[in-house]
Order: structure tokens, then C-alpha cells, then sequence
């Protein structure tokens, strides 16, 4: 299938499932540690936890390896993926707009 065996329906599903559901997790971030843009932030790392099969302490252990690795696995990475994790993304930046105007406007969030 051209589509990488994802049906038409999937892929939207999954857009807007990152996107939601990065914006989540960033807003309700943000409005407890008071942090702008801490998903921002956080999400290149979540990301090369969803890409890579490599556990988090290797990056440490065995930095070579790993890194290599993982270099490996972004190059292969299919354009649907890509526009998955970058709706993800989007995501977590509006979720720090949304904060942003949020407390301009007045709303103290605890």
C-alpha cells in the first residue's frame, strides 16, 4: 500500500490524537509547575523514547552505540511518522500559547 499500511482514517485519527493529547499533557504542565513551555521542551526527548528501541540509560552507558543508533532509526523514519510526532509537537507549542494568553488575560491557574 502507498500509504505505508496506514488506511486514510488511521492516519487522521492519529494527527489529532498527538496533537490532543500532547496539548493535554503540556497544558496541565504548564499550569502546575508554571512553566510555559516545559512540553516544548520535554517533547525531543519523549520523541526519541517513542523512536528508538534503545533504553534511556544506554544513551549514557554506551553514548557510541546509541546514538548511532538512533541516528539510524530518524533517517528511517516514514513521512507519515513524521507528520504524526510534528502534530504532536504542535501540540505542546499551543498548549504554551494557550497558557501564555491564558494568564495575560487574568486567569491565575493555582
Amino acid at each position: 500500500m502507498p500509504m505505508d499500511a496506514m488506511s486514510i482514517p488511521a492516519i487522521i485519527i492519529s494527527v489529532v490524537l498527538f496533537f490532543v493529547l500532547f496539548f493535554g499533557i503540556g497544558f496541565l504542565l504548564n499550569m502546575l509547575l508554571r512553566m510555559s513551555w516545559i512540553m516544548a521542551f520535554l517533547f525531543p526527548v519523549i520523541s526519541i523514547l517513542i523512536i528508538d528501541d534503545v533504553r534511556f540509560i544506554e544513551y549514557f552507558t554506551s553514548p557510541g552505540e546509541s546514538f548511532s543508533l538512533l541516528w539510524g532509526d530518524l533517517i528511517n523514519l516514514h513521512i507519515l511518522d513524521i507528520i504524526i510526532l510534528t502534530s504532536g509537537f504542535l501540540g505542546a507549542i499551543t498548549a504554551g500559547i494557550v497558557i501564555i494568553s491564558l494568564r495575560k488575560r487574568g486567569y491565575r491557574m493555582f
